[in-house]
């Protein structure tokens, strides 16, 4: 990967002071995280895939470095030299929260450093870890806007009433801060072994602890956005130390409780007590980042008040709130979840910030239960919703994610396409945060069994209770469903491989009615073991394969592809009428510019062939379906050639 050379020599020079930190570091306990199933770690995953390598690459390769180079032009790092006296200023940039830019970034690198060491990526994350710590104070806060002129917050809308810390947690985004740091440090941590990044994670996490709590002397209170939780639960991982459990739990258990707190309301999911929450409302990545801490909390405590509300909100948000793209907060006032089957498509929001956090959540799910549906979800928002968010070049961002545009409606904060950045960049930095760690997703084990979740070529080493192996997968997904698989252990045995059967090769768009294909396909699903053909049978979306394994057994796995059209629910006011067209995960959408003929009129009718062609030189290759009519691309690469329309739900001819 290219590596970015910092401009401010000032930077530079705070790599010696961060270093040395991380020599005094100490072993740290790995902690049981309470879930069933384990995801293997993407140091184990050496992806070759034709689809994702490219996209991880080019965050890798040219966003991380884009980004930093914007932070620098933005005052993102020199926030942490003011707060520390090391530069003179006031506080620069428009966000409480812009801090984080900076975690994000490191967290997306390490995710990267653990794919593949890189001498000199890990030199500079030491120089920009070494400038948060100069903006740290003595007893571990961290939010350099407050620490510069607590008076006067960057963005109009943080209230002053006295100048003190956490005075105004609904919206200063204090404990926002520090989740995304923590979530960073570990990772950090994680990749590198480290304890430079981890101390000033500790420190700032142990201030949180004495701060916070139901004591005489303690701050009672919650975050207004959430994500502190899951970040006190990591650290707790691999510290082993409660004290952060038990505050992540706290800051959980009091959302909604009056006697703790003013409440914020249901915008901030902060109206009733989460475990009588049925309804996702609210900011939507408020909401899926308090999801995810709920299932932490869930797994840990076995706590069956908290498992049902995520089985509640979840099957209300994918039965009633999601997008046909795994898209999720329909709303843009408020960034927020509508009304039951409010799905507008012109004005969608679809934050690209949700859909990450709605990985992050259904991934804990699958952890926890084993059933395919939460990784239906997880496929549906990686093909479509989610890469949606960044520009085949990976300098342009979708901070929402439209399923229609008129050309006109400037859906994404002022601009009919991408942007190149953002006041508030959560969305980009959150992009380079979560695509690198994608390889992550593709496999999981429990015990004596391999879960096979995402099909993408790669070859990885698995650890089971009995066995050592390898695997490789061959495939050409998403362009067409043959995958093969072979298999590898140190020596024959037993253990069992659990193939996922993607809901749309099992004629299901998504789990439950909200929608539906238009016809159900009627090709099955075929699989071989060494050439023979083998019968089997689903369990959770899987087919379970135990049997004695030797080294070179193959796996053959056809999922039959044929475009398909997708209904939706009648009471989607906006669909009826219409169908989206899907082949195999992608859903796809017809852009004016490929359609430049009576864009408004085109219609599908009963009578239409489609046709699915490679197109290798268009939009970096990609399958297009064609009628006589009509001609449609992936969703995720739309807008990649100029302003025009595009729309996903096309009319039937009547």
């Amino acid at each position: 990967m290219k590596i970015f050379n910092l401009k401010n020599h000032t930077l530079l020079l705070l790599v010696s002071l961060s270093l040395s930190s991380a020599m005094n570091a100490q072993n740290i306990v790995s902690k049981n995280s309470g879930y069933t199933i384990t995801p293997v770690n993407i140091q184990n995953v050496k992806l070759t895939d034709n689809f994702w390598l490219p996209i991880i690459k080019r965050v890798q390769e040219k966003t991380i470095e884009y980004a930093i180079k914007k932070c620098e032009e933005e005052g993102r790092m020199d926030n942490f030299l003011i707060a520390g006296g090391k530069m003179k200023g006031e506080v620069k940039g428009q966000m409480p929260f812009d801090d984080t830019d900076v975690y994000k970034i490191i967290e997306g690198a390490s995710n990267t450093l653990i794919s593949e060491p890189n001498p000199k990526l890990e030199k500079l994350l030491d120089s920009l870890i070494g400038i948060i710590k100069v903006g740290q104070e003595k007893d571990g806060y961290l939010t350099t806007w407050r620490t510069i002129n607590p008076a006067k917050p960057p963005a109009p809308w943080v209230p002053v009433i006295e100048g003190k810390r956490w005075e105004s947690l609904q919206i200063s985004h204090e404990l926002y801060n520090s989740g995304h740091m923590i979530e960073a440090a570990v990772v950090h941590y994680e990749a590198t072994g480290k304890r430079n990044f981890l101390d000033i994670a500790i420190k700032n996490a142990n201030l949180l602890v004495t701060t916070f709590g139901d004591g005489k002397d303690q701050v009672h209170g919650v975050p207004g956005h959430q994500i502190v939780e899951t970040g006190l639960v990591n650290l707790y991982r691999i510290t082993n130390n409660k004290d952060y459990l038990h505050l992540a739990k706290y800051f959980l258990d009091n959302r909604g409780n009056p006697k703790n707190h003013k409440l914020y309301g249901a915008y901030a999911q902060d109206d009733i007590p989460v475990i009588q929450q049925k309804e996702a409302v609210g900011h939507a990545v408020r909401a899926v980042y308090m999801y995810s801490g709920l299932t932490d909390i869930a797994a840990i405590y076995n706590d069956k008040d908290y498992l049902n509300a995520v089985n509640n909100l979840w099957t209300n948000m994918v039965n009633k709130k999601m997008y046909i793209t795994g898209g999720i907060g329909a709303i843009h006032d408020g960034e927020a979840f509508g009304a039951n089957y409010e799905l507008p498509n012109l004005t969608a929001y679809n934050e690209t910030c949700a859909a990450i956090g709605d990985v992050y959540w259904n991934h804990r799910l699958h952890n926890l239960t084993g059933n395919s549906d939460y990784f239906d979800v997880i496929e549906r928002s990686l093909y479509n919703g989610l890469i949606s968010g960044i520009s085949l070049d990976g300098k342009q961002f979708f901070y929402p994610n439209a399923l229609e545009s008129d050309g006109v409606y400037k859906n994404n904060r002022g601009s009919c396409t991408r942007q190149s950045w953002f006041d508030c960049s959560c969305c980009p930095t959150n992009l380079i945060r979560f695509i690198p760690s994608i390889p992550g997703l593709i496999f999981s084990t429990s015990k004596n069994v391999l879960y096979v979740n995402l099909y993408a070529s790669n070859t990885a080493k698995i650890t089971l209770d009995k066995t050592e192996l390898q695997i490789s997968q061959q495939t050409n997904y998403p362009w067409d469903g043959k995958v093969a698989l072979t298999v590898s252990p140190k020596k024959e045995s037993e253990f069992t491989i659990k193939l996922r059967i993607p809901g749309w090769a099992r004629n299901q768009v998504l789990p439950g009615d909200l929608y539906s294909y238009k016809n159900l396909a009627s090709a099955k699903v075929t699989l071989t073991i060494n050439g023979k053909p083998l019968g089997y049978k689903e369990d959770k979306g899987y087919i379970s394969i135990t049997r004695k394994w030797k080294k070179g057994d193959t796996i053959k796995l056809d999922l039959p592809m044929e475009v398909k059209e997708v209904v939706t629910n009648t009471k989607v006011e906006g669909n009826i009428g219409k169908v989206a067209l899907e082949y195999g995960p992608i859903v796809y959408a017809i852009e004016e510019m490929d359609n430049a003929t009576n864009f408004d009129k085109i219609t599908i009718d009963a009578n239409d062939k489609f046709k699915v062609t490679k197109e290798e030189n268009l939009l970096n290759g990609v399958n297009t379906i064609q009628t006589d009519k009509l001609k449609a691309i992936p969703y995720y690469s739309w807008s990649n050639r100029g302003v025009g329309k595009m729309k996903v739900w096309i009319d039937l001819k009547k």
